[in-house]
């Protein structure tokens, strides 16, 4: 069974719940929670952090609530989910982005589970998923490179994506946030050294193409968005929280400097066109906050947090979507700023 519009965090109704709960008003969160339930929920292949049974939890936990019977179908779909991927390497083949990405794999299961208020055993099998990601595979390439396209056209021998919702930086933020908050498994330390040198490497580029590999560092960047999607500051928040998790703050200081950079570069900045939380304006304020929370210097940021919060309050209005990652709650959300419910966690900023 697909999972009704109302159970997609990322653009039905759950995000608008979700803006409800991050203020405070349950009265009008429930009718949307209760009509998204209404028939059940999804536990198909499209269940994900942004869609079906895992999508209802995450919303239902910031509004403090705990399901076991959900958390239960949750952790068999994670499950099933693993074992897939065990048997995809048993196989040799190449992981899809959807096996391991935030957006639809188990990066964004993990975030889930990472963000219940006791986080199951569960959590351990998941990293140590991702920690298998960095091991080389045939022709050299590491364990997250993938036949999928992450575009329009088709890329000859696969392509290495760089990028926090559907590339290497999402797992890299959960592995750190995991190990932040004590959560460890073996080689989870090397894994997120392994990752934060590829994207030292290679993370001024959307994605990475056989053919850019022998491309000496560092890599040339292209002038793209600075999204939190794809761009420099969700890279830059993935490796600064590596950073805090390795107790490196020279790399750290490097993350900051990154995201200064971008947020200073007007050509970039240019290329963004909307308010969203996915590749506009209120994703680049809600990551900035974030990264200038962590950082030695906090206020280093505050003149270009003020630019970000003026640029989304002039936008949101003109988002002709109404929810979470490309309409107007997510952008409210990122506007309203406080973060009572920890909503940013789908994102794997904090």
């Amino acid at each position: 069974m697909s999972a009704p519009a109302t159970q997609a965090l990322s653009e039905g109704s759950l995000g608008i719940a979700l803006l409800h709960i991050e203020r405070g008003d349950l009265s009008a969160a429930q009718p949307l929670l209760a009509k998204a339930t209404a028939d059940g929920v999804s536990t198909g292949a499209n269940a994900s952090l942004f869609h079906g049974a895992p999508a209802v939890e995450f919303v239902l936990g910031r509004a403090g609530g705990t399901d076991c019977r959900l958390q239960a179908a949750v952790d068999k779909v994670t499950t099933s989910r693993l074992h897939a991927a065990r048997q995809r390497r048993q196989s040799a083949r190449l992981p899809s982005l959807s096996e391991f990405d935030l957006i639809r794999g188990l990066t964004g299961l993990g975030a889930l589970l990472l963000a219940r208020p006791s986080p199951p055993q569960l959590i351990e099998d998941v990293l140590a998923y991702l920690v298998s990601l960095t091991d080389p595979v045939a022709g050299g390439v590491p364990g997250w490179w993938s036949m999928d396209s992450p575009g329009h056209q088709q890329i000859i021998g696969g392509h290495g994506n760089n990028g926090v919702a559907h590339g290497i930086a999402g797992p890299l933020a959960l592995l750190a946030l995991a190990a932040r908050r004590g959560i460890h498994v073996e080689g989870q330390t090397d894994a997120i050294q392994v990752i934060t040198r590829w994207l030292d490497r290679y993370g001024a580029c959307y994605w990475i193409t056989r053919s850019q590999l022998p491309a000496r560092p560092p890599l040339h960047p292209l002038r793209m968005r600075p999204s939190w999607c794809y761009g420099t500051l969700g890279i830059a928040r993935a490796q600064q929280l590596a950073a805090i998790a390795l107790h490196d703050p020279s790399r750290a200081h490097v993350a900051a400097n990154s995201a200064e950079a971008a947020l200073a570069d007007t050509a970039r900045l240019g290329l963004i066109t909307d308010a969203s939380l996915c590749h506009g304006w209120a994703g680049l304020l809600t990551v900035t906050k974030a990264i200038a929370a962590d950082s030695p210097d906090p206020h280093r940021f505050t003149r270009r947090v003020s630019a970000l919060r003026a640029r989304l309050t002039a936008g949101i209005t003109e988002l002709p979507k109404p929810g979470f990652l490309e309409g107007r709650a997510g952008a409210q959300l990122a506007l309203d700023g406080t973060n009572a419910t920890n909503w940013t966690r789908s994102l794997l900023i904090d």
